[in-house]
């Protein structure tokens, strides 16, 4: 007869079901943020370079990425875990370099074919991510059969949605010269984002603080996208391009803070379900996308009843792939399977398996200084701050045809999952 579980053993398992169920919550608060940072990519129908396009972005993605944490922790933690983890800077500018190019695609993409269809294709990355998440990390390994088919089987049927989605929107955009070079551009970008969360979970199976590695992170991004911008377009057409785009500078920069917003939650979902869960819940951002192409820019707009039947049913079938993930949680073997992956990573580089055990948990290991701010820390929130109000202040609308209350009304339910969710991360792990 089989003893019965401890005190500690059930505190543990009631803290495994909290730590899973804050990423599930932050996957899906994600995809709400995500989504809305696509919508500043419309400008290249303005006739902006992609390039320009992506490059400004990452500007507002390296400020954002650097004041936050900043602002949340401070650069004391984000200094704690170099020291502690200097392999993990490598493997971050890594993840960078690989975002970055794929961003740029993303705007290729959406040029040529549309945002509608161009979402669906890159979010391929989904079945990618349970691919390397079962080969690296041991993530579904001892799951058992039905979570095997909820995860699979509801990133499937997401897949399927997505699908029914891009076929009711395919004639909402008039593709450009050459529409293939967009479906291979959206195909590539899912590809690098799909690699991309190698870095990511190799991250935190080491106890690396998901603030600590997106600060990294813009160092490759921005490095890649510097690189890419002026060695396509030379400096002189780089310039002379973002001095005509100074009008809508603002707007890309906001873009690129906001994805950083909707990324720091795909991080922590990424830690606390895992590449293979995390990422199909943070692709919600196609429910978004279609949300602010449809209501926000009129991309249906005239469209029959049989559109909107496809879009209603590809919509719920995207949901109920979701809810299928959501409800497939770790099991205790596949959880005891994680640990395993963590421990092998603290023996490769010599970590304190207490520290990783007690991160992986999401709380301070034994001994560790708490984190505090200091000048620089406020110095560079104060400068992220005043540069945005800079360019706010000399930004104009962008003359492109939209619908401000659908805009106003999914902001304000974007902002209440963002304090829901953040309040939850707080409560029960300190943003650690």
């Amino acid at each position: 007869m089989s003893a019965p579980p401890t005190a500690a053993g059930t505190t543990l398992s009631t803290r495994s079901r909290s730590l899973q169920l804050l990423g599930i919550f932050s996957g899906l608060t994600a995809g709400a943020w995500l989504g809305a940072a696509e919508a500043p990519t419309k400008l290249v129908t303005l006739g902006l370079s992609p390039m320009v396009i992506s490059l400004v972005m990452v500007v507002g993605v390296f400020l954002a990425r650097w004041s936050l944490p900043a602002l949340i922790l401070g650069a004391s933690s984000i200094r704690a875990d170099a020291r502690r983890a200097p392999h993990l800077i490598l493997w971050a500018i890594l993840a960078g370099c690989l975002w970055a190019v794929a961003n740029t695609l993303t705007v290729y993409a959406i040029r040529d074919i549309g945002l509608s269809i161009a979402f669906p294709l890159w979010n391929s990355n989904s079945l990618l991510g349970i691919l390397w998440g079962f080969l690296f990390f041991n993530e579904l390994r001892g799951a058992g059969l039905s979570r095997w088919l909820g995860v699979l089987g509801g990133t499937l049927v997401m897949c399927v949605g997505a699908a029914v989605l891009a076929v009711a929107s395919s004639g909402t955009h008039t593709p450009g010269t050459n529409p293939m070079h967009g479906v291979l551009a959206a195909l590539g970008a899912g590809v690098l984002w799909g690699t991309m969360y190698i870095p990511y979970r190799k991250a935190y199976l080491s106890g690396m603080n998901p603030l600590s590695f997106v600060t990294f992170f813009t160092i490759g991004e921005l490095g890649m996208m510097s690189a890419l911008s002026f060695g396509t377009l030379g400096a002189q057409t780089l310039f002379a391009q973002l001095s005509s785009a100074r009008g809508v500078i603002f707007w890309l920069m906001l873009g690129g803070f906001i994805w950083v917003i909707g990324d720091l939650f795909q991080q922590y979902a990424a830690k606390y379900v895992g590449i293979s869960r995390g990422i199909p819940l943070s692709n919600t951002n196609q429910l978004w996308g279609l949300l602010w192409g449809v209501l926000v820019f009129g991309e249906l707009h005239g469209r029959s009843t049989t559109t909107y039947a496809q879009v209603i049913g590809g919509s719920l079938l995207m949901i109920l792939g979701v809810a299928a993930i959501s409800l497939s949680s770790a099991s205790p073997k596949e959880s005891a399977q994680w640990r395993a992956a963590a421990l092998r990573e603290s023996d490769r580089y010599g970590l304190s398996p207490d520290f990783v055990e007690a991160r992986m948990d999401g709380r301070q290991s034994s001994g560790e200084a708490p984190p505090s701010r200091g000048l620089f820390d406020w110095l560079f929130v104060a400068l992220t701050t005043a540069v945005f109000i800079c360019l706010g202040t000399i930004a104009r609308v962008p003359d492109i045809p939209a619908h401000w209350t659908p805009a106003i009304l999914l902001s304000i339910v974007s902002l209440i999952l963002l304090v829901a969710c953040g309040l939850r991360l707080w409560r029960t792990t300190r943003f650690q």
